[in-house]
């Protein structure tokens, strides 16, 4: 009688330490659209006009609002744990000096990912992500649904406050006062 046994699939998770060597040693390129997200490699959805549009209308919004008092970061890495390195449509930064460094979740003082094709990935995926990691305020901007979500008081499964504005409506920032968005801008 002969007996089978079963392979099991094993994933290989990767650190950020391993991720940063592939790119050195050119496995992947500068131009390869790829985010760590808890040891994995995970290829970033294309950017179509809408997410092209949005993305530029906030950064423009955001570095007239913040001016030289923090960092407006666009589609840059955050280094969140040693096996997360996301890269957010649009971070706002302590103002300081990250030459040696990449921020972390303590230099975040507004995240916000832009989501057009992302939207559940985004909320399900990422956001627990950035709210296990201690990111005080996240914000998703639904382009298909015309609506923009401000997450704030981060734990470990998520954030406790969701407040979402529709079309018409507007959001300010918890953590950054002063930045005030309307949707309408935003989406269209």
């Amino acid at each position: 009688m002969e007996t089978q046994v079963e392979a099991r699939a094993t994933r290989r998770l990767f650190t950020a330490d391993e991720f940063h060597k592939m790119a050195e040693a050119g496995i992947l390129h500068e131009d390869d659209r790829i985010e760590l997200i808890e040891g994995e490699l995970i290829e970033m959805a294309a950017i179509g006009t809408r997410h092209f549009a949005c993305v530029n209308t906030l950064t423009r919004l955001l570095v007239r609002t913040v001016g030289d008092a923090a960092i407006v970061s666009v589609q840059n890495p955050v280094a969140l744990r040693s096996d997360s390195e996301p890269q957010p449509d649009l971070v706002v930064l302590e103002g300081k000096d990250y030459r040696d460094a990449l921020p972390g979740p303590e230099d975040v003082l507004l995240l916000i990912e832009v989501s057009d094709t992302t939207l559940r990935y985004d909320r399900e995926t990422k956001l627990p992500l950035y709210a296990r990691s201690g990111v005080r305020e996240a914000w998703i901007v639904d382009l298909n649904n015309g609506a923009v979500e401000r997450h704030t008081e981060p734990f470990e499964s998520g954030y406790r406050h969701v407040r979402r504005a529709g079309k018409r409506g507007s959001l300010a920032s918890e953590v950054l006062p002063e930045i005030t968005l309307k949707v309408d801008d935003l989406v269209g």
